[in-house]
């Protein structure tokens, strides 16, 4: 498999953000992903047992972040395997099973994952919620419904709902939500180590594009959260304009606080204060920045924001 060509632009712009270290990270954004699998204890009753009979298979290592999660270093197809087909593990990148972690929903949650197809975090959170509570999962687009809907019943989900609508609707619900998870549609650059044809999309323009409706989504939920409640933001990008500078319009524009994240294992560092001029919020340092080099993983930007 050819190795990515790896724009220059895009090259410069993490120099400025990475400096020395910047040829560590393009180093990884090249190197292929770790297989990764989440253990669905909606459908397994004894994790350990289950654990131990995947160990007879395969060559699994625990993923040092989640307690139900494992790096998979063999060389087979996971979505073809029994276990998939039973429910029994889902096939998720590992920086993608922070968000659910971060928001941390109770069984009595009201909760809306407003951006959730094809269902990773949405059954995610059931998982914690261990089918309590109640699940709006919301996509805009239908094929990906699809496969929303495929997910949550593969994987045993009671507690949800799915629905279809532009997020940015959201807005004609204020204080609905207890908590909501927003998993922005975004410029994707850090899954480049899965998918290297997003190098071939990417660009600054779309990249300010996406910022734009990010940041419409974002008002639009936390106009549906209630008040006192959790809401956490994130994306499989490393982009400032569409991490930092989204969440910096947020306290500009909304009564929130931003929380500090704390994951035991976790390699993970403060989000940036100033970008291309634009300085941010100090708060916005409470956010925090996965890079690939930095646990093995996918690129990933996280933040909670509780409203006042």
């Amino acid at each position: 498999m050819k190795k990515p060509i790896i724009p220059n632009e895009f090259k410069a712009r993490y120099a400025k953000i990475l400096g020395r270290e910047n040829k560590e990270f393009l180093r990884y954004c090249s190197l292929p992903l770790r297989k990764c699998i989440r253990i669905n204890t909606l459908k397994v009753e004894n994790k350990e047992e289950f654990v131990k009979e995947l160990r007879e298979k395969w060559k699994i290592e625990k993923v040092p972040f989640c307690d139900y999660a494992y790096f998979v270093d063999e060389d087979i197809e996971l979505g073809k395997t029994e276990e998939y087909f039973l429910g029994k593990i889902y096939i998720q990148e590992a920086s993608s099973l922070l968000p659910p972690i971060v928001l941390n929903p109770l069984q009595k949650d009201f909760v809306l994952d407003s951006c959730a197809a094809p269902g990773s975090k949405t059954t995610q959170l059931a998982q914690i919620m261990n089918n309590k509570g109640c699940i709006v999962a919301n996509d805009i687009n239908l094929k990906r419904i699809k496969s929303l809907r495929f997910n949550i019943e593969i994987c045993g989900v009671l507690n949800t709902v799915v629905t279809r609508m532009n997020a940015i609707k959201f807005e004609k619900f204020p204080e609905r939500f207890d908590k909501i998870l927003v998993d922005a549609p975004c410029s994707c650059e850090g899954v480049i180590r899965k998918n290297w044809n997003v190098l071939s999309r990417w660009s600054i323009r779309t990249i300010k594009h996406l910022s734009y409706l990010q940041k419409r989504i974002l008002r639009a939920c936390l106009i549906a959260l209630k008040k006192r409640g959790t809401l956490v933001y994130s994306t499989c990008t490393l982009a400032p304009e569409e991490n930092e500078e989204v969440i910096d319009y947020a306290l500009k524009n909304f009564d929130l606080e931003i929380e500090k994240i704390k994951i035991r294992n976790l390699k993970a560092r403060e989000g940036i204060l100033e970008w291309e001029g634009k300085k941010f919020d100090e708060r916005v340092s409470k956010a925090i920045r996965i890079y690939p080099q930095d646990n093995n993983t996918e690129g990933f930007f996280i933040a909670k924001l509780r409203k006042l």
